[in-house]
């Protein structure tokens, strides 16, 4: 499991479910389950990327989702469980993801009160000149450098 900082990142909305869905349902009707709905909110926030997983299983069960699916390498995974995990109301990441091309898995940060990307890529050994290249390692999850969250989980250069 891959604990997250609930109430940090993204925050899907009315303008992240499917087409023909609301976020609340018609008095007359029962109310949808919370975690199937939310799960289909991160169903399409993934498809928006270019992260591929076959076949993509993502079950919400409360406090955490659990990720299945294979996809071609570390980088991917590690992208898609930052993705998933960073969406606001996350708790913990439960990955069972299968790579095709394993490799080792990438140091991770959360991200504190004050920090820019170029401190991060400059601390404790890094170089300030990097920043593109970390912003590049932990998209589609950050949309803008100068937009991260304290409590964000980033993948760091390797």
């Amino acid at each position: 499991m891959i604990p997250f900082v609930k109430g940090v990142g993204r925050q899907p909305g009315m303008g992240d479910m499917p087409q023909g869905q609301s976020a609340q349902a018609p008095a007359k009707h029962p109310r949808p389950d919370p975690d199937a709905q939310q799960a289909v909110v991160l169903v399409r926030l993934v498809e928006e990327t270019s992260l591929t997983v076959e076949p993509l299983g993502i079950q919400e069960d409360g406090e955490s989702v659990v990720l299945t699916g294979t996809t071609d390498n570390q980088e991917r995974r590690e992208k898609f469980v930052l993705l998933v995990g960073n969406v606001n109301g996350g708790g913990q990441v439960d990955d069972q993801l299968q790579v095709a091309q394993p490799a080792p898995e990438a140091r991770f940060y959360i991200v504190k009160r004050g920090d820019m990307l170029s401190k991060i890529a400059h601390a404790p050994d890094g170089d300030a000149n990097q920043c593109p290249r970390l912003f590049e390692a932990n998209r589609p999850l950050l949309r803008d450098p100068d937009e991260i969250d304290p409590g964000q989980r980033l993948r760091l250069l390797q």
